[in-house]
């Protein structure tokens, strides 16, 4: 193999390398994303539930706290996907989760709880991956 072909390889190895990572950067947003869009509707289908479960655990200005974590939810979701801003919005999903753990899934003795605790503190973790490494290819972040 000649020198030359030998780039031309290495440089078709760094395409299809690039185009995965892209795609897998993609899916991974996509993914995480989800569980916060779902739960950002679901609040919307239940205002009156949601408000009250705020104000069961104690938070304060109820109706504040449930327009705030729709608007985290849904745009934050939104924008995960499309990779707009995504450093700061997986930084902001990445806080909301560990709050919501720290406030609404803190009886760590039921396993429900304890799993529901664990389950934000790992998508806390996956956010934390996109606060560090971006949006990756696919992504409005990218085109700017």
């Amino acid at each position: 193999m000649s020198y030359s072909d030998a780039i031309a390889q290495r440089v078709e190895t760094l395409s299809q390398s690039a185009l995965f990572n892209g795609v897998t950067s993609l899916a991974g947003r996509i993914l995480l994303a989800a569980i916060f869009l779902l739960s950002g509707i679901s609040k919307i289908s239940d205002p009156a539930g949601t408000i009250g479960y705020i104000t069961v655990v104690g938070l304060p200005f109820p109706p504040l706290s449930y327009g705030a974590a729709v608007v985290i939810e849904i745009l934050g979701s939104i924008a995960l996907i499309l990779g707009f801003q995504t450093r700061i919005v997986a930084l902001i999903l990445a806080l909301f989760s560990l709050a919501t753990a720290l406030a609404f899934h803190n009886n760590l003795s039921d396993l429900n709880q304890f799993i529901h605790f664990f389950k934000n503190v790992a998508m806390a973790g996956g956010l934390l991956q996109v606060v560090a490494f971006g949006a990756g290819r696919f992504s409005l972040d990218a085109r700017r």
